[in-house]
This record gives structure tokens, sequence and C-alpha cells, in this order.
């Protein structure tokens, strides 16, 4: 059994016009957690993860994912060990998660979420279905991807295969949860999440138009994919494509 990727998380100064954001981009649900400062996001788009919009103190930005692991400590003892380090120790919000953040080799910040005891990936509750946009994949471009892939692999069992210059297809080998990518940061560093949609470029104007900016793209992979990245207006990165059929 693999460690999945379960969950994304957006922080910023103002969570409520994070959420109109994503909100009006994607066609994502909004439901607020009163008195924490969060907001659980339902990407109504029938697979992938769902995630979170938190409300950051003091101005904090951040975009990340978390991986499920059934034993916080032991994960964050062997980060520690190969050159990562602790960012957000232990946390626990009674009936609602156990937490906690590391930073990788490359300062990335990624999460970890203590997964429920003998749970059946089959029956945790994923995206509702609906016309949202999927979440289904997750990338960390940093200064050396062999580096990444060394350090991600030999803390979670993660398999790569090679996808390019400078890019690897990341297998995490569980059944639930997202695959992803590993790469070296040509437009910048970051850990982030893509989702699917219809029109890359289309996208990416919308983002504009809604106070964001635009990364990069749309960048055609081959004849039937196409990438690109926006800024969502915290400074946050988070990525879209677009798969045509073959």
């Amino acid at each position: 059994m693999g460690y999945p990727v379960v969950h994304f998380e957006i922080g910023g100064p103002d969570a409520g016009a994070l959420g109109d954001f994503y909100a009006a981009l994607f066609g994502w649900g909004m439901t607020p957690v009163p008195d924490i400062g969060y907001t659980l996001v339902d990407t109504q788009g029938g697979t992938g993860i769902n995630g979170g919009i938190e409300q950051g103190a003091d101005g904090t930005t951040w975009m990340t994912f978390y991986i499920q692991t059934d034993d916080l400590q032991t994960a964050l003892d062997k980060i520690n060990l190969l050159g990562g380090k602790t960012s957000t120790p232990i946390t626990e919000l009674p009936g609602m998660v156990t937490f906690a953040q590391f930073e990788d080799p490359d300062g990335l910040i990624v999460g970890l979420v203590l997964g429920p005891a003998n749970s059946d990936p089959a029956s945790a509750q994923g995206p509702t279905p609906g016309s949202g946009a999927p979440v289904d994949w997750f990338e960390l471009l940093g200064s050396d991807p062999d580096r990444s892939q060394r350090f991600y692999g030999e803390i979670f069992g993660w398999q790569s295969s090679e996808a390019g210059p400078g890019y690897r297809m990341v297998s995490t080998g569980a059944a639930s949860g997202i695959q992803g990518g590993i790469g070296i940061g040509q437009a910048g560093s970051w850990a982030t999440v893509y989702a699917s949609v219809d029109d890359v470029e289309a996208v990416l104007a919308k983002a504009v138009e809604l106070g964001g900016d635009r990364v990069y793209g749309p960048d055609a992979v081959d004849d039937h994919m196409q990438t690109g990245a926006l800024r969502d207006p915290a400074g946050n990165v988070f990525g879209v494509y677009h798969h045509a059929p073959h």
C-alpha cells in the first residue's frame, strides 16, 4: 500500500475572496467551517480529490497538497533525517483531522494527514458529481528532480518514470488519491495541483479577468495535451490542463 495524495490546500489573507475566485473560475462548491477560518472545497468534478482554503495569519499565502499516512511521527522522523524539516508539528483538530507539514529539500511546503484506522480507500468521500473542474494531478517542481525523487521515494515509496527532459511521472502506489509529476522548476519552484479543464486558454484568460495572473501556457505537451498555470489573487500557483481524446 502506497502513501496517497488525498487533499489540496490553498492559503491566503482573505479566505472568502479566494473562495469566490476559485468558485467562479472552476465551478467549485464552498462550505465555510465556523470559527476556524477554513473553507471546505468540493470540486464537484466527480473524480480526483477535494481541498480546502485557509485564512492565513499575517498575510501568509501557500499552496500545497497532503499525503496520507497512518503514522505522522515516523514520516516526520524520516523527512528530517533525509534533508527536509518539520514546518508545522503534529496538530489535532478534535473531531476533524490530525495533520502536520514539512519542507522538502527545496523548501517546498507539503502536508501530511493522518488516515483513519482500518480505512477502506473505496469508502472515502470524494468530490460529488457535477460540472466543476476535477483536481486530479499533483506536481513538485524544484532544483533537482533526481534528488526530489530520491527523497519522496525513500520516505513514501513513490516510483517514477522519465517523461522528458527534467520531468518524471510519479506513481504513489496507492489505490486512492491522485498521481503526479516531479520536475525541474524552469518557471519557478512549487508544490501544487492541476485541474482538468475543457479549454486551458479560456481558463487562464478568465483567471486574469478575476484578478489573477498567467504564469505560463497554454503549452502543448503533445498532440493531445495542453498545460498551463495561473497565479491566484493571493499569489499562489495553481495548474490547469486539457487532455483531448485520442
